[in-house]
């Protein structure tokens, strides 16, 4: 079964791209003008995100250089070590709302400190993966289409990166505690 999936997921990309190109060559589509056609469009709209991505950016480095992120971890502590919660995955859980890249190194100096198949090291995992990066989605899907007011779905979207660390802890405390 393992390998029929890898073999399957070996294969899929370029039996997508077979069967797209296929599929357009029947309907007479002009196949590498819509292409470059769709890479205009995306440029434009690379163009368009650029300032919202430098801005948030620039505050994910203002926020842990500061030193902003350990007083955050600090205040969050007793809640935390009520909950169960070890105080040496918040950093991670923190930090993927605001950075894919931050919290991928957060999650690689985690794992390496304290083992993946340690209670810590799933956490972490488990977060990493329950969990998503909530600013860097909103910023470039928000900037892309042009909207401004997106406080209610900040709101939202962090309120289920917080279900999703909760999750996170109550999986691994069930299956792996």
């Amino acid at each position: 079964m393992t390998q029929a999936i890898q073999g399957l997921s070996r294969w899929a990309i370029p039996m997508l791209l077979l069967g797209i190109t296929t599929l357009g060559l029947s309907k007479r589509v002009p196949i590498y003008e819509s292409f470059v056609e769709g890479a205009k469009e995306g440029w434009q709209t690379a163009l368009r995100v650029l300032p919202y991505l430098v801005g948030m950016l620039v505050a994910i480095q203002v926020f842990e250089q500061s030193g902003a992120l350990h007083q955050l971890i600090k205040f969050l502590s007793p809640l935390t070590d009520w909950l169960g919660f070890p105080k040496e995955a918040l950093p991670l859980t923190l930090m993927r709302p605001i950075s894919g890249s931050g919290s991928l190194a957060i999650l690689s100096q985690t794992l390496t400190r304290f083992g993946a198949d340690s209670f810590i090291g799933r956490l972490a995992a488990t977060v990493m993966g329950s969990s998503e990066t909530t600013l860097y989605v909103l910023t470039v899907y928000a900037g892309a289409v042009g909207i401004k007011r997106t406080r209610h779905t900040l709101v939202t979207a962090l309120l289920s990166d917080l279900a999703g660390a909760l999750a996170a802890l109550y999986i691994v405390l069930r299956y792996f505690a």
